[in-house]
């Protein structure tokens, strides 16, 4: 569609039973004048182009926490918060993405080979995805694309995996008749973040964002993942779902999390395998003194939260099918727990002197226990961790009162209610 055309559309309600089925009801014109707004980034010139909109959503962790790249089980999903992109196809092979507040990222894949200089930047997603899906036999071609997102970046909402998703999404309507499937999407931003990019990472966020509602994920083979769907709304027992943004940056944070999983992985080699998969806390106890003098006790440590941690999303999903709430939020919390003692995932050791998230934690609970009587919620850190936001599930009554509460420390719009949202890369 022309510009003015999507203008005239979102003017005459057209897209608002899409909204409300991806943002909720009480969006509806919020979003309608987002979109508006979005289209203002489209310049003039361009105003004989069809243009195609796409919707990526942030995701959420709910259980797992740095299980994926040891072959685990997650459980995770999808936001309301997201990436939106105004994309034409164009009839070379140059990718040009705009993106509101940032500079542009202008790539000819006709040349997929990664390039050193392109290391930590949006080109080398760009390349690495097109590298990727060519190397799958699927077509790819060049497109422009405008976008805006309120998924905060470094906020632990996966906005990383929000851009690969949406590139990949992009390749597949444009050049190849909506025939990618999900997961292959989810895979190829996977590995250019991985091979491109150069951090490692997990499939959990690409797969949550590219899937839609709520997943839980067995990585046991990474190559075919077991999704299996899982449907609960907490509002309707009472509870609202937020993440508290601390304030932190993931930026320059890479060899944090590359030690995750790499000191996960030395421990498992002890074992004579690769990854922490198919270990118990009894072989670990066994060989603990070994462990600790090869490995550190930081590796000891995040081994065992491993092993912990990975029965958690099994067991929250029997939780919800079985509408133990109750449950579910003892098990959330006991997740939030080995992650501040034994992952070691809420404060970065690159500088001690600001740890917002685990102050977060530590002032919400005192919240928690000063509102009593009896549990009114539950925290954890959200994602990577190291920065970013914390999750929080609280009665809904005392919703109001908390966010004040923890805006006041942590600063206007620091606290975002979180819906899930059913569907995931799409087009609207």
């Amino acid at each position: 569609m022309k510009p003015a055309e999507i203008v005239k559309k979102l003017n005459n309600g057209a897209y608002n039973a899409r909204f409300e089925a991806l943002y909720g009801a009480d969006e509806v014109e919020k979003q309608t004048q987002r979109y508006l707004k979005a289209t203002e980034l489209i310049p003039k010139e361009l105003a004989n182009k069809d243009f195609t909109i796409f919707s990526n959503p942030g995701r959420t962790e709910l259980a797992g926490n740095h299980t994926d790249h040891n072959h685990g089980c997650v459980l995770a999903a999808s936001v309301q918060l997201d990436l939106l992109a105004f994309a034409f196809k164009r009839d070379d092979t140059v990718v040009e993405i705009f993106s509101e507040g940032y500079p542009p990222a202008i790539v000819d894949i006709k040349d997929i080979e990664k390039k050193e200089s392109e290391k930590g930047t949006t080109e080398a997603l760009i390349r690495g995805i097109a590298a990727r899906l060519k190397h799958l036999e699927y077509k790819v071609g060049g497109f422009s694309a405008y976008t805006t997102s309120n998924v905060p970046g470094g906020s632990g909402l996966s906005s990383s995996a929000a851009v690969e998703d949406l590139i990949g999404n992009i390749f597949s309507v444009f050049y190849n008749n909506k025939k990618i499937d999900p997961v292959t999407i989810a895979k190829a931003g996977q590995w250019a973040e991985n091979n491109y990019f150069d951090k490692p990472c997990g499939l959990m966020d690409q797969i949550a964002c590219a899937y839609g509602g709520i997943v839980a994920i067995d990585f046991a083979d990474p190559q075919n993942p077991v999704i299996n769907d899982v449907q609960f709304s907490f509002k309707k027992y009472g509870y609202d779902l937020l993440v508290v943004n601390t304030g932190g940056s993931h930026a320059d944070l890479t060899d944090e999390y590359a030690a995750v999983p790499a000191e996960m992985k030395s421990v498992a080699k002890l074992f004579g395998q690769p990854y922490l998969r198919g270990l118990t806390v009894t072989d670990l106890m066994l060989r603990s003194v070994e462990i600790r003098n090869k490995c550190g006790d930081r590796a000891f440590l995040r081994a065992l939260h491993f092993i912990n941690e990975n029965e958690r999303p099994i067991k929250m999903v029997e939780a919800l099918k079985a509408n133990r709430i109750v449950d579910y939020l003892k098990l959330v919390k006991k997740s939030g727990l080995s992650s501040w003692r034994f992952l070691q995932n809420c404060t970065s050791v690159k500088d001690i002197q600001h740890q917002g998230v685990t102050t977060a934690l530590a002032v919400t609970e005192q919240f928690f226990i000063d509102h009593g009587p009896g549990s009114i919620g539950v925290c954890r850190v959200h994602g990577g961790g190291f920065a970013g936001t914390i999750q929080v599930y609280i009665k809904s009554e005392y919703t109001g009162a908390y966010t004040r509460f923890m805006e006041n420390m942590f600063g206007t719009g620091s606290v975002t209610p979180i819906k899930i949202r059913s569907e995931g890369t799409t087009v609207i």
